[in-house]
């Protein structure tokens, strides 16, 4: 089927690892423009070099006011406009709530929470009709998961966010979704693995909870990422879709 991508330029955050990488990979692949973004430059420009001339890139943090400016500009200069965007953030630091500072808390909420918001609010103002807007979250907007109390926190409020932005945002014909990602193959589930004593151990038990009874790879949440943001995916807004296996035991 094809996507539609073909021409088309998404912005990716978190663009130059995990799935965000990968989502990047599957929307050159299907023909879009990409600009991904990162807080190393190094890492910036080695994924930009292996992407080739669909790709651009910016080294800034979501936290940083100035990241949209700086992402949408790069993506006018650099194609003409931008069709969308794919908010990806790293995972907040991992621990019970009553271990965490409050430092950890408003470093984690300048990231994961207000820089998306952020992000998503200034890309909209320039999208036009059939523009999108795609946030990854986590399995936890469903259901908590033990030992990640800042991310259980935050991500659902994401998800409402993202449910309310695709309701004033849908008059305008543009979409918001968010994608849910359950066990995939990532550096960020592999260190939650370690840090639990015995990764291959860990692994097990997870994919004993699993329906198809293993871990995601990355390239699947990206051929994921890349249909809900891509025109084929044209009626579909307001969605949290969970890419994990059957992982989720909720509607």
């Amino acid at each position: 089927m094809d996507l539609g991508l073909a021409d088309r330029t998404y912005i990716v955050t978190g663009g130059t690892g995990g799935l965000g990488l990968a989502t990047a990979q599957q929307l050159v692949a299907d023909g879009a423009n990409v600009v991904i973004s990162s807080r190393s430059q190094e890492s910036v420009d080695r994924v930009t070099s292996e992407l080739g001339t669909r790709a651009v890139g910016v080294a800034v943090d979501n936290a940083d006011a100035t990241a949209p400016a700086q992402l949408i500009a790069a993506a006018q200069e650099a194609f003409g406009g931008v069709d969308g965007v794919l908010i990806s953030v790293g995972g907040p630091p991992a621990g019970a709530i009553l271990d965490r500072t409050e430092d950890e808390w408003r470093t984690s909420f300048e990231s994961v929470f207000l820089g998306a918001i952020r992000l998503a609010t200034e890309v909209a103002e320039v999208l036009d009709d059939g523009g999108s807007i795609a946030f990854v979250l986590s399995t936890s907007v469903k259901a908590p998961i033990a030992g990640l109390g800042i991310s259980n926190a935050l991500r659902p409020g994401l998800a409402m966010a993202a449910k309310n932005l695709a309701d004033e945002l849908g008059p305008r014909g543009i979409r918001v979704n968010a994608l849910l990602p359950g066990r995939i193959s990532t550096d960020r589930v592999r260190s939650l693995d370690a840090a639990t004593g015995d990764a291959d151990l860990a692994r097990a038990a997870n994919e004993r909870t699993i329906p198809l009874g293993r871990y995601g790879e990355p390239a699947e949440f990206g051929r994921a990422a890349a249909f809900v943001l891509s025109p084929a995916a044209s009626f579909v807004s307001g969605v949290m879709l969970p890419v994990d296996g059957g992982l989720t035991r909720a509607l």
